[in-house]
């Protein structure tokens, strides 16, 4: 009799332990099977920028610059370059921050009267810099400053309208690295309001790129930029008109002109070498190039044409909608909403953070591409109040899984849940646990009794056994 309530109590340690197993997993509704990486393979958007860096380009340009970058404007990638986080003197492409200040914060028909202040900032730069010849006193516009620093890298003229914004020099590049890590730049420092030839006067390829973006994406630089020929009107100083042509290659030759130019800048000092950023819109497509420390002031437009042409022939930028995904974001709510079904949660909101563009190389783009919803490591707490899913959506090429966005579910407790007791809800269990529960519960009792039937039967059986044999006996 000991082994059978052996047996038994064995056996009820089992179906206990069978229904906490039960329980526990209930308490977690899985979306789909849990791999170790959720994230192994997919390229995430950070690793994206410098993805096709890792390709080899065997047809790439040989480029003469020291270091360079070319960058999708749209994507933010960059798709080939060297050194492009170094820090470098920039030179005169300084002036295209100070200008994109001056036209974010100016009035173009506002006039400056050249104060002492200025005139003395002005007469102490050196004679080996480009000027427009500014006199203390004199009455200009701010629109005929800003040509002047663009189109003849006039440096008077730049560091009148940096003092005009800042007070002085040294306030207004306060300004400037202000706006330069607004931007994202991480390696910048200005200490001149046009491209004095300092150590500490710094930037690179990359925030260049970022900084030139900015000008002609957002103002009207790109218009000024690719200007010909101004004139600046007579002033009080000066009684005749004075005119300016273009010394950028881009606009004023034909063996440099480039039809898709958009603006830039050129710049050169013996320390700097010479320098060129320069952007290009071709087909709705903006590319980036810039070149530090090129061999000579003619290369550096060969240099960046390269770029520019390989970078149009060899990638191909696709933009990315909300609507190629609504398929499979329907589908995905509904699954969701099947495994709530018999919960007391439900999907209280949704949205869809998703990246603009994409870049890769256009033989990948020209296999196709599928959009995809890893819901690898979607997992709902039954137990939370709420909680918020972030489901990756990918593009997935022939042989690279891009993420490229993220679904954002929030999942919350239904109101007027019933309470089972007063200090605990019914979101620490759910209806599934509670059922599975009752219906272990009510099988292991089902069980219970029927052993113990057996077990009366056998008794009685052994008992009736015994009279017979002792009735035998008599």
């Amino acid at each position: 009799m000991k082994v059978i309530w052996k047996k038994i109590s064995a056996f009820i340690a089992a179906m206990l332990l069978t229904m906490t197993s039960l329980y526990m997993f209930t308490n977690v509704v899985d979306a789909d099977t849990v791999p170790d990486d959720p994230n192994d393979g997919i390229i995430t958007a950070t690793e994206r920028k410098t993805d096709l860096l890792n390709e080899v380009h065997e047809d790439a340009p040989v480029i003469s610059a020291a270091s360079y970058i070319l960058y999708d404007a749209d994507s933010g990638s960059i798709l080939l370059g060297n050194d492009y986080n170094v820090q470098k003197e920039p030179a005169s492409m300084t002036k295209v921050m100070t200008v994109l200040l001056a036209l974010e914060r100016l009035n173009l028909d506002d006039i400056i009267t050249i104060s002492p202040e200025m005139a003395e900032a002005v007469n102490a730069i050196t004679s080996d810099y480009v000027k427009l010849g500014l006199q203390e006193g004199e009455e200009i516009s701010v629109r005929d400053l800003v040509y002047a620093a663009v189109l003849k890298s006039a440096n008077d003229a730049s560091l009148v309208l940096g003092i005009q914004m800042g007070g002085t020099e040294s306030a207004f590049c306060d300004i400037m690295n202000e706006k330069a890590q607004e931007l994202g730049c991480q390696n910048t420092h200005f200490s001149s309001a046009f491209g004095y030839s300092t150590p500490d006067n710094v930037t690179t390829p990359y925030d260049m790129a970022l900084i030139l973006n900015e000008a002609v994406s957002s103002t009207s630089y790109s218009e000024i930029a690719k200007t010909l020929n101004y004139t600046i009107s007579a002033t009080n100083k000066y009684s005749s008109d004075r005119e300016i042509t273009n010394s950028n290659r881009f606009v004023n030759t034909t063996t440099y002109g480039y039809e898709y130019y958009a603006g830039g800048k050129t710049g050169f000092t013996n320390s700097a070498g010479y320098t060129l950023c320069a952007a290009a819109k071709k087909n709705n497509r903006t590319l980036i190039g810039v070149v530090f420390n090129a061999t000579d002031a003619d290369i550096r437009y060969s240099d960046l044409i390269k770029l520019f042409e390989y970078g149009y022939s060899t990638f191909t930028t696709v933009e990315i909608t909300e609507s190629e995904f609504s398929p499979l974001i329907e589908e995905a709510r509904a699954q969701m909403n099947d495994l709530l079904s018999d919960t007391n949660l439900y999907i209280s909101d949704q949205r869809i953070i998703l990246d603009q563009y994409i870049t890769t190389t256009s033989s990948r783009a020209q296999l196709g591409s599928t959009n995809r919803i890893d819901l690898s490591n979607a997992l709902i707490d039954t137990a939370a109040d709420r909680q918020t899913l972030e489901i990756p959506l990918c593009k997935v090429y022939s042989d690279k899984t891009y993420l490229i966005g993220t679904l954002i579910v929030e999942i919350e407790k239904k109101a007027g849940v019933v309470e089972i007791n007063p200090e605990k809800k019914t979101n620490l269990t759910n209806v599934r646990s509670i059922l599975i529960t009752f219906a272990v519960l009510s099988g292991l009792i089902l069980l219970l009794v029927i052993i113990l039937l057996i077990f009366r039967a056998h008794v009685i059986k052994r008992r009736r056994d015994e009279v017979t044999k002792r009735a035998n006996m008599l």
